[in-house]
């Protein structure tokens, strides 16, 4: 007889002892050891990927707000993607009366770049082609219409009325180099020589609305409705956020939703409207972006 060691394996780990054996008897079973040595890898391999698929569910649970889509493709561009947004914008409603309006934290539902967002829509502006409007229903809350086309609808809603010539003067004089957003009495008087009496038409007409006294914010015609169709939905299609389970939806699932009649536009401008607003936030998972809540 002689004393020898031998392996011995127990869930997942082996265990060296000492034995005592017969010179005749099978020091191991070769079979036995190979099998026992693959049962600890088996193991030891589960382990290792219990713990990735941990750390990438982890990674696909932070929260953001604004831009769903982060993988931009290119250099920015704020006027491609204002035309891709005022395509959702409903003219029929308003039997095209109105210019095609997208709100400016639209775009930061599409492009992460704030800085680079607000830099070219001054570019734009300053160039004569971009006009921006403060809504009125709230301090963060700004229209943006294309110049030609603000000019345009204006103008088809001024044929026949006595306050056609004060206007035009006013888009001739004003809309080439506008990049403010309210006006006072005496830039008006001095710099573009309007008198008291073409102030009272240009409100009548509904390019200027009273901001206080002395002073007029740059306005669309007829946007009241526009306005009130905004907040109408805003707030209708947050309901649909929150009514679902957790308080959030798949971004795509929602844009599928059959909506009532309190949703004037398209489901997709609303939600372009609630992210770039950052009344929701998003969450990247596996299968899409996510839309929560947000509790202030």
């Amino acid at each position: 007889m002689f004393r020898s060691r031998v392996l011995s394996c127990h869930s997942d780990r082996i265990i060296l002892s000492d034995v005592c054996l017969n010179d005749w008897q099978i020091l191991f079973d070769q079979e036995l050891l190979q099998q026992c040595f693959l049962s600890v890898m088996n193991r030891k391999r589960a382990l290792i990927s219990d713990t990735f698929n941990v750390n990438k569910r982890r990674v696909g649970n932070e929260k953001q707000f604004g831009a769903v889509n982060n993988g931009e493709a290119g250099p920015l561009d704020v006027k491609a993607t204002l035309q891709d947004l005022m395509t959702l914008f409903p003219r029929k409603l308003f039997n095209d009366a109105l210019p095609q309006i997208v709100l400016k934290h639209q775009l930061y539902s599409i492009h992460n770049d704030r800085t680079q967002v607000d830099r070219q829509l001054s570019d734009l502006r300053e160039q004569g082609e971009l006009l921006m409007f403060q809504l009125g229903f709230d301090a963060e809350a700004f229209g943006l219409v294309f110049a030609a086309d603000y000019k345009a609808k204006v103008l088809a809603g001024e044929e026949g009325r006595g306050t056609r010539g004060t206007v035009d003067k006013f888009l001739e004089k004003v809309l080439p180099s506008c990049n403010d957003l309210s006006f006072n009495k005496d830039k008006m008087l001095k710099e573009f020589l309007f008198t008291d009496s073409d102030i009272t038409q240009l409100v009548k007409s509904g390019v200027l609305t009273v901001r206080d006294a002395g002073s007029w914010w740059l306005s669309i015609p007829n946007s009241g409705r526009f306005t009130k169709y905004l907040i109408q939905g805003r707030k209708a299609v947050l309901g649909m956020v929150k009514k679902s389970k957790y308080n959030e939806v798949l971004k795509a699932e929602l844009e599928e939703r059959q909506t009532n009649s309190q949703v004037k536009f398209q489901i997709k401008y609303h939600i372009h409207d609630i992210i770039g607003a950052e009344l929701v936030e998003c969450i990247p998972t596996t299968s899409g972006t996510l839309l929560r809540c947000v509790d202030y």
